[in-house]
């Protein structure tokens, strides 16, 4: 038998208040959604609603009266959260994973947007042309509805078999769901139904075929030499092909103006269709910086006068019954609902502001100009500290926010960044030695691109203490390919 101890521990757990919860999430949107939320909870409390009247303090005035037993039921209502549960995968809300911005000087209207289908719906409406009968038409649809943002069929045919089967009861084969894919890759975009790369590529040189010599060649590269035209082995391919790096250069020029992410060519359009609202406005009197916090879209709130006076109604009664006591108990959750949602807009605005002018006056130099030589390092706890805020609040405010300035509107985390000496001794920002990084990589002989060495080295040359492993890492942020990659003929 296991014998059992008793023992006396002490366990820290961090709680979030409801009220805190909210602050959290309200934080956390960015000023082109806060109308949407500000109108969510409008609907679904009518305690709440909007103008700038003065706000009128409300009480019970025999709240004694309300029996323990409802006191213990609201407490339950409003027990502490824990803040793993908050922090939950399942409670991602849409706006942190978008931003839809626009120009503060518009004035306050809904703006007209383009309404463009994604190429989804572009293939599907192109169907007709394929003259498909009943059957063949619901396996196209369903061929379509597999393939990726990219326009590619990345899974097995043999896998879209089976969703047949299960989901619309249709027997096929991958013989029978080849042709008809092959029907649709005659569908633009062009190069639509690749299942690789080399697939997608080859379906646009195909239909641009025309006889000409740099065409049918680039073909054969796609064919027989893909391998080597991915490494850019570009000597491997001319020696394998027999031709001259003329010739050479003339087909690698066709396969650069192919797309090879067709399907994205509509939600490209699409998002640049849409507009950045900026959360904050920096401008430069001369020499003077001035910060205002666009605060358009948020219109004023104030609590329900109804609701009050229907309070104070509830509250005379002498002898309230139990419908009374439940519409005491409901009315009072709604106005306290209420305060609770007023005051967090107030705070996050507050909060935002703070954040954002502390923000300025750390990176003064750089906003005076935009010189990406000025702008400091800085990293969250630079901010929280001065602040006094936890770094988890300067994280959320500084993840969704754009700030438009004078030469520029920009996402605020991008001002975050690590830091670095230079041999003076001068601490300078990681940003200031990618740029330098890009603008090396940019001016490079591409037909002898710069190795990690080669930019180590100039980096070293201009003063920045940098290791070959910290330039291979920065190029990687940048989404820079390896000097191999970068070569062109």
């Amino acid at each position: 038998m296991s014998n059992l101890k008793l023992g006396l521990y002490q366990k820290l757990q961090q709680k979030l208040s409801p009220q805190q919860i909210q602050l959290m999430k309200l934080l956390q949107i960015p000023v082109a959604n806060l109308e949407q939320r500000i109108k969510e909870e409008l609907q679904e409390n009518p305690a709440l609603e909007e103008g700038n009247e003065e706000e009128e303090e409300y009480e019970l005035r025999d709240e004694e009266e309300i029996t323990a037993e409802d006191d213990e039921e609201l407490a339950e209502q409003e027990e502490d959260i824990s803040i793993d549960e908050y922090l939950s995968d399942d409670d991602i809300p849409d706006y942190k994973l978008s931003s839809n911005n626009s120009s503060p000087d518009d004035e306050r209207k809904v703006m007209p947007m383009v309404s463009l289908g994604g190429f989804h719906d572009v293939v599907l409406s192109q169907l007709y042309q394929l003259n498909l009968d009943n059957r063949e038409y619901h396996i196209a649809e369903q061929i379509i509805g597999s393939m990726d943002d990219d326009g590619y069929i990345r899974r097995e045919l043999a896998s879209v078999v089976d969703d047949l089967a299960f989901s619309q009861n249709i027997s096929t084969n991958t013989e029978e769901l080849e042709k008809i894919l092959h029907a649709i890759q005659t569908l633009d975009p062009p190069g639509i139904g690749g299942r690789s790369l080399q697939e997608c590529l080859l379906i646009q040189l195909k239909r641009k075929k025309n006889g000409k010599e740099s065409l049918v060649l680039a073909e054969k590269i796609l064919n027989e030499h893909f391998e080597e035209f991915s490494k850019k082995h570009y000597d491997k391919i001319a020696s394998g092909l027999g031709i001259s790096e003329e010739e050479l250069k003339e087909a690698i020029s066709e396969i650069l103006k192919l797309n090879p992410r067709p399907g994205n060519t509509s939600s490209m359009s699409q998002r640049s269709a849409q507009h950045i609202i900026p959360d904050f406005i920096i401008t430069n009197h001369d020499g003077a910086l001035e910060l205002t916090l666009n605060s358009r879209n948020a219109p004023d709130l104030r609590i329900s006068r109804d609701y009050r006076e229907m309070l104070e109604h509830y509250s005379k009664e002498r002898k309230p019954s139990k419908a009374h006591k439940d519409a005491v108990q409901f009315v009072k959750q709604k106005l306290d609902a209420a305060k609770w949602f007023i005051d967090a807009i107030k705070q996050r605005q507050h909060t935002l502001y703070e954040t954002m002018r502390t923000i300025m006056e750390y990176q003064y130099d750089y906003f005076l100009d935009g010189d990406i030589r000025n702008l400091k390092k800085m990293v969250l706890r630079d901010i929280a500290e001065k602040i006094g805020m936890d770094i988890s609040t300067v994280s959320r405010v500084a993840n969704s926010k754009y700030v438009q300035t004078p030469f520029g509107t920009f996402l605020l985390k991008s001002f975050f960044s690590e830091g670095m000496q230079t041999e003076s001794g001068e601490e300078v920002s990681s940003k200031e030695v990618k740029q330098i990084l890009s603008d090396c990589i940019a001016g490079e002989d591409k037909r002898k691109p710069l190795t990690d060495a080669a930019l180590t080295k100039i980096l070293n040359k201009k003063g920045y203490n940098i290791a070959r492993r910290t330039v291979a890492k920065y190029r990687e942020m940048l989404d820079i390919p390896v000097a191999r990659l970068r070569k062109e003929l």
